[in-house]
C-alpha cells in the first residue's frame, strides 16, 4: 500500500486523548525510572533533567518541569493551543508519575544493558502514543514534531541526532560505559519512532 492509499485518520475522541496521555506518560515515567535506577541517560529535556539530577542531586521531576517552560512559547506559536495544552499536561503527568514510580517499584538487580534497551523501548512506545495524539514531552520534542509537520523530516531520525549530542555531554557527568549504554537506549527509543511514526502513515486528529 502506497502512502497515497492510506485512509485518512478519524478524529480522536476526548476520552481517547485523555487515556492516551495517561498511558503514554505512565510508560515514559516507568522507562525514566528504569534509567535512573541504572544511572543511564536519555536525550531531550528528560536527558538534561537526568544530568542535573546526577550532577547536583536535585530531584528529576521539578527540574524536568522547569526546563520545559521556555518551549511552550514555540509550541503555542507553531503548533496551536490544543497541542500546547496537551504537552503541558503530558509534562506535568510525567513529572508527577516519575516522582512516584520509584516508590511503587524497586529492583534488587537491574542489568545496565537490559535497562538501556527495555527502558528505551518503553519510553519510545510512550512517546509514540503521545505523538499520535498530538502531544509531546515538550522541549526538543516540540521542535522535532514541528520539523516533521512542516518539512516532512522523520521525527525519529531528527530526535536521534539531537539526542546523540546531548548524550555526549554526559561524558562529563557519568562513566563512559554508561554513556555508551545510553546511546543504545537512545537508538531503541528512536527506532520505535522511526519505524512507527512516519509522515502520511498515521496522523492523529483531535
Amino acid at each position: 500500500m502506497t502512502q497515497a492509499q492510506f485512509p485518512p485518520s478519524s478524529p480522536h475522541r476526548p476520552y481517547e486523548d485523555a487515556l492516551a496521555l495517561l498511558v503514554g506518560t505512565a510508560l515514559v515515567a516507568l522507562g525514566l525510572t528504569i534509567y535512573a535506577q541504572a544511572t543511564l541517560l536519555t536525550g531531550s529535556t528528560a536527558g538534561l533533567a537526568l544530568l542535573v539530577q546526577y550532577a547536583s542531586g536535585l530531584p528529576f521531576a521539578p527540574v524536568f518541569f522547569v526546563l520545559n517552560l521556555p518551549f511552550y512559547v514555540l509550541a503555542l506559536m507553531q503548533m496551536g493551543w490544543k497541542f500546547t495544552l496537551r504537552t503541558f499536561c503530558a509534562v506535568l503527568l510525567v513529572s508527577l508519575l516519575a516522582s512516584q514510580t520509584g516508590h511503587w517499584i524497586g529492583f534488587s538487580r537491574l542489568d545496565p544493558l537490559y535497562a538501556a534497551l527495555i527502558g528505551g523501548t518503553i519510553i519510545g512506545v510512550g512517546l509514540l502514543i503521545l505523538f499520535r495524539h498530538r502531544a509531546s514531552l515538550g522541549g526538543v520534542n516540540i521542535l522535532v514534531l514541528f520539523l516533521q509537520e512542516r518539512f516532512g523530516l522523520r521525527a525519529g531520525y531528527v530526535q536521534l541526532g539531537i539526542d546523540a549530542a546531548i548524550l555526549l555531554g554526559g561524558l562529563f557527568v557519568v562513566p563512559a560505559e554508561k554513556v555508551a549504554l545510553s546511546l543504545l537506549g537512545a537508538l531503541a527509543i528512536n527506532l520505535v519512532l522511526a519505524l512507527n511514526h512516519r509522515p502520511g502513515r498515521y496522523v492523529g486528529v483531535s
